[in-house]
């Protein structure tokens, strides 16, 4: 699918151009309404030119193809974004035509012989290999596999822009042209001068002469939140109204840009760190938001390390992305939640490519010897186990995909037939009529979980206590059942593999039943100054 990676690479650089060529403000604390107006023209226009784009280059030959009442299938293969290597199986989603498959698909092709559109498809050009375009891309990819903010002036991995691993990823940086200040660390002088750690909290009280900072914050034992997560922790979540006919709208798009230059994550919504409030109707915060609300001065204390196809074995590559020092920063409560890669591979074979317990005890050990050596000493670091992912099909299987819920001809079991027939599928291994295969998976991810607990129960570190935590979604199955839910409501409705929103919320809010109850240290002490910090400072700041 280059040709559509192509155009909306385009247009996210579209997007994007305007704040690139601006100059960084020293301080931003609050957007201007200007600013925000400006944007908010900017995704909207946006959104146009991506349809424009799209229906000059598709359309016509959609449309043809549409009025010969071709399916998608043959759409797919016609216009060269589904292919078929030689000697694979025809993979196809809908029931395939009544004509033999070849006949069928030769006569869609002479339908768009001439097509611009197969001409471009089959072409190697890419958006980015314009010389205006070539640096701008080049950040554009740094940011992503790197981890780390697009916009950010001072080189802090703290940002003042939301995308692009800025502030929806990370707390917002309150002077991203002073390395110094950004959300987590001490204050400096107790910040009687400026907001050095970005928690909103700064100046003197003329009262009595005592710096706020050190008023309301002294004592109160500040901390952060950190997740070292996959795809799930980063929340990933792709719209039913961007693939349902009857839902689709300019309006059921606007968010789009928001989740291109977001790799379609929505962490500001993630059960660790969202600090947006709740668009899935249930009253549950995120473990920051709590954190928040438990002391005012956690504020803007998040980072989400997390990334779609994470695993144990390339956490590596972008761990180092944690920004934390130990000499000068508040501690920090570490998630380690990579509850997926290790075992789902869209490969044919992926029992051969999941991790065994033995590659995952070294490179957890690795990775808990870099947190010894960056986090402040106070820290903590839980362990999230690999949950059973039998839950997918066992609740699935059987229901209608979003594309198949009209003329109810596509159920899950079909989609994930599909996914698995090209080899993209997010599990295989799961995502699988295989019983024998679902079980094998579940059994891997028992060792492993088992693995992650043995090293929580042995090793011991200077600067942070660990301790093991179960991922049992049953738990949050009872839970939501107890509500009047259903179980397949927990799971995302496009991709069929993630947990939702809700789910996320869920779990955050068993995770801090159980950390209350078994380990209470962890979160801190309550403030009793909140009230106070609220009267002077306000919101301190947004995020």
């Amino acid at each position: 699918m280059t040709s559509l990676w192509n155009i909306l690479l385009a247009t996210t650089l579209f997007l994007l151009l305007p704040l690139h060529t601006s100059a960084s403000p020293a301080s931003e604390d609050q957007p201007s309404a200007r600013h925000s107006s400006g944007h908010t023209c900017v995704e909207k226009l946006f959104l146009k030119t991506t349809c424009y784009l799209v229906i000059r280059m598709f359309g016509p030959d959609l449309v043809k193809l549409l009025s010969t009442d071709m399916n998608a299938d043959v759409l797919c293969h016609t216009l060269e974004f589904c292919k078929q290597d030689p000697g694979q199986p025809l993979c196809h989603l809908y029931p395939l035509p009544k004509e033999p498959w070849k006949f069928t698909l030769e006569k869609a092709r002479q339908i768009v012989k001439k097509s611009p559109t197969l001409k471009h498809s089959r072409s190697s050009s890419d958006v980015c290999s314009l010389p205006f375009l070539a640096k701008i891309c080049q950040r554009i990819k740094s940011a992503i596999e790197n981890s780390v903010p697009f916009k950010d002036g001072d080189s802090d991995k703290y940002s003042i822009f939301p995308t692009l691993r800025g502030y929806t990823w990370r707390g917002r940086d309150c002077n991203d042209s002073n390395k110094m200040a950004y959300p987590g660390r001490r204050p400096d002088n107790w910040d009687i001068h400026e907001d050095s750690n970005c928690n909103g909290i700064w100046g003197v009280d003329p009262k009595d002469g005592i710096p706020y900072e050190k008023k309301f914050c002294e004592g109160s034992q500040p901390r952060g939140i950190i997740l070292l997560g996959d795809s799930a922790g980063a929340h990933f979540h792709i719209s039913p109204e961007w693939i349902t006919a009857s839902q689709m709208s300019l309006k059921s798009f606007i968010n789009l840009p928001i989740a291109l230059t977001n790799e379609l994550d929505w962490p500001q919504f993630s059960g660790a760190t969202g600090f947006l409030d709740s668009i899935s109707g249930i009253k549950e915060n995120s473990i920051y938001l709590r954190l928040w609300k438990r002391n005012h001065c956690n504020h803007r204390d998040y980072q989400n390390i997390s990334r779609n196809g994470a695993s144990s074995q390339n956490l590596e590559r972008f761990l180092e992305t944690l920004s934390r020092n130990q000499l000068l920063d508040h501690p920090a409560i570490v998630i380690y939640a990579m509850i997926g890669n290790d075992v789902c591979k869209g490969k044919v074979d992926p029992v051969a490519a999941m991790t065994t317990p033995e590659k995952l005890y070294s490179s957890i050990m690795r990775t808990l010897k870099y947190l010894n050596s960056h986090l402040p000493n106070g820290s903590h670091v839980i362990l999230y186990g690999l949950p059973d992912g039998t839950f997918l099909w066992d609740n699935l299987h059987n229901r209608y995909y979003p594309l198949g819920q009209l003329n109810k001809d596509v159920t899950y079991a079909h989609f994930y037939s599909f996914l698995n027939c090209l080899q993209v599928s997010p599990c295989h291994s799961w995502m699988s009529s295989n019983k024998t295969l679902r079980t094998l998976t579940s059994e891997r991810a028992k060792q492993l979980s088992n693995t992650l607990k043995k090293i929580a129960t042995s090793q011991k570190f200077t600067n942070f206590d660990l301790f093991y935590m179960d991922f049992d979604f049953r738990d949050l199955v009872d839970e939501w059942r107890k509500r009047g839910g259903q179980p397949w409501q927990l799971i995302e409705p496009v991709d069929g593999f993630h947990p939702n929103e809700v789910a996320s919320l869920l779990l955050a809010d068993d995770f801090w039943k159980k950390v209350q109850l078994q380990r209470p240290q962890v979160l801190g002490k309550e403030n009793p100054f909140n009230s106070q910090i609220e009267q002077v400072f306000g919101d301190q700041g947004g995020h």
